[in-house]
């Protein structure tokens, strides 16, 4: 247990695959810290290391060095099973092609997160239905994917994702696959969970319209973190 008031404290992470006798390093020493509340937005070209940062953050990866400490936590040397618990209990995500079961309802596909953490109840019912009226999505509950839009899909996607009230949301371009005026809908739906509900977000994103939303923005070059700009410095470029 590492004493900390950040919810995330990456201490000089490196990332390196190996391919035969090539080594790529895809995250070269990053530190940063992101405090509870917070709503952080990752920038930076293609190669600059986002997805892997990303992964890393949702203990989907190992750092190949340094230390990640989630909640004080160090799970950066988690086996697979330990960092599969860490993900249904302490982690949400949001992702750019929604990842929704095509044969299940909007309701049934809400409900998975909490069928697979633990024994389901009436009360996760109750908390299911308050989360989609939060969502706008109270008059859909028997519908399939397919007879929604897709931002009305990816408000389904993002109350999975929040339904097990997880420490942290992780969004990765979760615009990418919408038109310009339900991405501005979907980032305004994230916006509202993180100032009226507390959750602490981070987003990957390579637009900067997006990442506008974010009250800092932190940018990677070459695997390394360039800078960190805050919202007042992001809205002046």
């Amino acid at each position: 247990m590492h004493k900390t008031d950040d919810i995330v404290l990456l201490e000089d992470v490196y990332k390196i695959y190996k391919m035969g006798d090539v080594q790529l390093t895809a995250l070269n020493g990053i530190a940063l810290s992101i405090k509870r509340g917070e709503y952080v937005a990752i920038m930076g070209a293609s190669g600059s290391g986002k997805s892997t940062l990303m992964n890393i953050l949702g203990c989907l990866d190992r750092p190949s060095g340094g230390k990640y400490y989630l909640e004080g936590i160090d799970v950066s040397g988690f086996s697979k099973g330990e960092l599969a618990d860490i993900r249904n209990k302490k982690l949400g995500f949001v992702f750019q092609s929604f990842n929704l079961l095509s044969r299940t309802t909007v309701l049934e596909n809400i409900e998975m997160p909490l069928i697979y953490s633990r024994n389901f109840s009436k009360t996760d019912i109750d908390r299911i239905r308050q989360v989609m009226k939060t969502l706008g999505l109270e008059k859909h509950e028997n519908h399939y994917p397919n007879q929604l839009s897709g931002g009305q899909q990816q408000r389904v996607a993002i109350a999975r994702a929040i339904i097990n009230n997880p420490s942290l949301l992780l969004a990765d371009e979760p615009t990418g696959n919408l038109d310009s005026a339900t991405s501005v809908e979907v980032m305004h739906v994230l916006q509202d969970l993180n100032q009226k509900m507390g959750i602490t977000i981070v987003l990957v994103t390579h637009e900067n319209d997006i990442a506008r939303y974010a009250g800092r923005i932190i940018v990677l070059k070459d695997g390394k973190v360039l800078k960190h700009i805050s919202k007042q410095q992001f809205n002046l470029l």
